[in-house]
């Protein structure tokens, strides 16, 4: 597969000609398809604002780009924060080409079309509205994969917003329409390209949902105004015969990290448990460097354990360099694991945990070096009054974490 891709950007540079070695990114809107399996198109929206910065939208998020390169006739545009990248060429103010993750050797095929074309185009007029709360269950019946979640949207006329919330964080923005009785929705976000198809009645919905072209899986779903999943703070929790947590790993410089280091004495610390790969940690990781920003003086620390599946230390330390460069972390982060991402390996590195069931999860710890609370996964600011709830119930914590 490594082979694929190199020769995949080969080809792209060497499709060159000398009429097109000045062609940049024309200003304005396109409408991006990345092609999934089933023969279905994922869609979304990109606004070009010069020929260096972009702007990718999904519902009310707004990406800003401005990692752009051109070589001859091709365009690279990478992912902010994120490893993925767009390879393409020019056709005319059109770019067709491939969205690459090197790391994962996967290549999905994308055309970027300039125009001002909705995200979804409809055949027909709403006949169903799914606003409000869905009851739903994923890979419903298969031993090992299903999983239960919470749907949660607003529609008005055709368009529709929201998200799904599971056990361990959320789906982030997703925009999409009803078309007749179907539902389509999408997000990419640089990380994660998502795809949501649905035939839907006033109460119920049967789908699939897409993960770009590697990954698929059948899901159902009933209105329930009163659901409600787990509580996020019982799913992880120590092994019998702990009341703490122990780990030594590398910062960037090469320093050798543990909490008994002096600069945790006496502390409230909070371990998080990421990867820079993972956008509820992206949403998570900037929540938490904002709020250390503020408090860093009051006695509390942050340190971050990144699991990376990137392949060398060195392109995994490059990835978290740029993650705290990007928005602005700086708490300590440190590299746990590289080559996979694999939970039950990260769950080796700490054994005192029942397990790791969700990249982000938080471990707080009070000035004693008692864990008090874990909580899993991590619920963005694409859940609405969720994540307010969360800031709320985390402020509340670490206060009175600090004030003992």
């Amino acid at each position: 597969m490594r082979n694929i891709l190199v020769l995949l950007v080969a080809l792209i540079l060497c499709s060159c000609n000398n009429e097109n070695k000045s062609k940049t990114l024309k200003a304005g809107n396109y409408r991006v398809v990345l092609a999934v399996q089933d023969n279905e198109e994922l869609p979304f929206n990109i606004e070009v604002t010069s020929s260096n910065t972009l702007k990718i939208f999904n519902a009310e998020e707004v990406i800003e780009v401005d990692e752009i390169q051109y070589r001859n006739d091709s365009i690279f545009i990478m992912a902010p924060v994120f490893e993925g990248y767009f390879a393409g060429v020019f056709e005319g103010d059109n770019i067709k080409g491939n969205f690459i993750k090197e790391s994962l050797d996967r290549v999905v095929p994308f055309k970027a079309q300039f125009s001002n074309a909705k995200r979804f185009v409809t055949k027909d007029e709403a006949l169903e509205n799914i606003t409000g709360t869905w009851e739903t269950v994923f890979s419903q019946g298969i031993t090992g994969d299903e999983y239960i979640a919470k749907g949660i949207f607003k529609q008005e006329g055709e368009t529709v917003t929201g998200t799904f919330r599971t056990t361990t964080g959320d789906y982030r923005y997703l925009q999409g329409v009803m078309d007749g009785n179907t539902m389509r929705l999408s997000t990419f976000d640089g990380a994660h390209a998502f795809l949501f198809t649905a035939k839907v009645t006033d109460s119920t919905m049967e789908g699939t949902f897409y993960s770009g072209n590697h990954w698929k899986e059948p899901f159902v779903a009933k209105r329930n105004a009163n659901y409600e999943l787990p509580s996020a703070n019982d799913l992880t929790f120590l092994q019998e015969g702990y009341n703490s947590v122990e780990f030594s790993f590398p910062d960037a410089t090469g320093n050798i990290v543990s909490l008994k280091d002096e600069r945790f004495k006496d502390k409230v610390v909070i371990v998080q448990i990421m990867g820079t790969w993972c956008p509820n940690c992206l949403d998570e990781s900037k929540y938490y460097a904002d709020f250390y920003n503020k408090n860093k003086d009051k006695g509390i620390e942050i340190v971050a354990l990144a699991f990376e599946y990137a392949k060398t230390k060195e392109i995994a330390f490059n990835r978290i360099n740029r993650l705290k460069s990007k928005i602005g972390i700086d708490y300590a982060v440190l590299l746990a694991q590289y080559g996979t991402s694999d939970k039950k390996k990260a769950q080796e590195k700490l054994p005192m945990l029942n397990h790791i069931l969700s990249y982000p999860t938080s471990i707080f710890i009070d000035k004693t070096g008692k864990v008090r609370k874990i909580h899993t996964g991590f619920n963005g600011p694409a859940t609405g009054e969720k994540y307010k709830e969360f800031k709320v119930e985390f402020e509340g914590f670490v206060e009175e974490l600090l004030s003992e």
